[in-house]
Parts: C-alpha cells; sequence; structure tokens
C-alpha cells in the first residue's frame, strides 16, 4: 500500500545517512545508482500492483453486479415458478370441469334420447288406440246410437242420442283425448255427469274402452229419468 512504501522509503532515507557517514565517495556514488535503480523498481512494481488492485476492485465490483443480476433473475425465476403453478393448477382445475361438463352433457343427451324414445313410444301407442277407437265407430253407432267425431287436438267427441225419450235427439256428449302419459282422459261432458271421474279411473286400470262407453250411455240414461 501507499503507507508501506512511504515507510520503505523513510527506512532506505534513514539507511543512506548512516551509509554516508561510512562508506567512500565511490562506494556512495554506486550506492545512490543501487539506490536510483532500487528506487524505480519499487517505483515500477508499485504502479503495477496498484494497477493491479484497481482492477481487482473493479473485478470484486464486476463480481457484485453479477452476483446481484443472478439473485434478481433467481428471485424472476422463483416468481415465474410460482406463476407457472398456479397456472398449471388453473388449467388442471379448467380441465376438470370441462370433464365434468362434456359428462353432463352426455348424460344429458341421453336421457333427452331416452324421453324422445319414452315420447315416441307413447305417442304411437295414442295413436293406435285412436285409430282403434275409429274402427269402433260404426260399431257404437249401430248398437249405442253413438255418432264420434275427430275434432281438434286429436281428440274424438262422443254424442249420443236416442237417450232421452222425450226428446230422441237431444244430444249426449263427451270429449275424450289421450294424455302425455298414454291415458285416457275426458276434457268435457255435457250434461255433466258426477261418476265421471270414477269411470276415467276405471278404464285407465281396466283399458275395457267398451265398457267405458257403455257405462258413460248408461249414466246419461239414467240421469235422463232424473
Amino acid at each position: 500500500t501507499e503507507d508501506e512504501i512511504l515507510l520503505f522509503e523513510k527506512e532506505i532515507q534513514e539507511f543512506w545517512v548512516k551509509f554516508k557517514s561510512v562508506y567512500s565517495a565511490e562506494q556512495i556514488s554506486q550506492t545512490l545508482a543501487l539506490r536510483d535503480s532500487c528506487r524505480e523498481f519499487i517505483k515500477a512494481v508499485s504502479e503495477k500492483w496498484l494497477k493491479k488492485l484497481k482492477e481487482g476492485d473493479l473485478m470484486i465490483d464486476k463480481i457484485q453486479e453479477y452476483n446481484n443480476e443472478i439473485l434478481q433473475q433467481s428471485q424472476r425465476i422463483s416468481e415465474n415458478q410460482e406463476q407457472f403453478t398456479e397456472i398449471k393448477s388453473s388449467l388442471n382445475q379448467q380441465e376438470k370441469q370441462n370433464k365434468d361438463l362434456t359428462e353432463s352433457i352426455q348424460e344429458l343427451k341421453e336421457e333427452l334420447l331416452k324421453k324422445k324414445e319414452i315420447i315416441s313410444s307413447k305417442n304411437k301407442a295414442a295413436k293406435e288406440r285412436v285409430e282403434q277407437l275409429c274402427k269402433s265407430k260404426l260399431l257404437f253407432e249401430e248398437r249405442l246410437g253413438l255418432e264420434i267425431r275427430r275434432i281438434h287436438n286429436e281428440q274424438l267427441q262422443f254424442i249420443f242420442r236416442h237417450i232421452d225419450h222425450k226428446d230422441p235427439d237431444k244430444p249426449y256428449v263427451f270429449t275424450l283425448s289421450i294424455n302425455e302419459q298414454g291415458d285416457y282422459e275426458v276434457t268435457s261432458c255435457t250434461p255433466p255427469l258426477d261418476c265421471i271421474a270414477e269411470l276415467q279411473l276405471k278404464v285407465r286400470e281396466t283399458n275395457n274402452f267398451s265398457a267405458f262407453v257403455a257405462n258413460i250411455r248408461k249414466a246419461f240414461t239414467a240421469l235422463s229419468y232424473k
């Protein structure tokens, strides 16, 4: 260091003073030359090491900068890793939701398909029943004095005559349809019958339509005598 160099020069100076009191002029001259050479060497060495020290300081500063940059990069990598983990977790959750949604949609499709099949089957059964009723039209007209008409919404209207002996042409009417469950359902009855609900329930249980129509006619006939 500079302090050591100054100390060293001071010691040289003291040595020189003592040396002059002992040695001759020639020896002193040689010693001076040696001293000067030594000084030049020391100066060159000092400058070289000062330069090395400055370069070392710069290198230390540079290394510190690199360490700081590495630390910052490590922090960014850690933050990015956390974000990546969060994104991955979110994607996994989204994937699970998509899977659950796909399964729900598939279940709804299967359920809808089953309902369509059931509705189609019921519609087919209802259509067959209506056709069967239409085929029975002539039989009912001949034996029971009954007229059957197909009206709106696939309903059948049953018109009885020759019930009231005072007015044979007076109509006694009820309207029948097939509901969504495929069951017979009386939608209107003129004049109204108290037993219509009971008769409707019975035909649903027995599926004996001829007996149902005959019982309604009997109920109308009994009503005409009141």
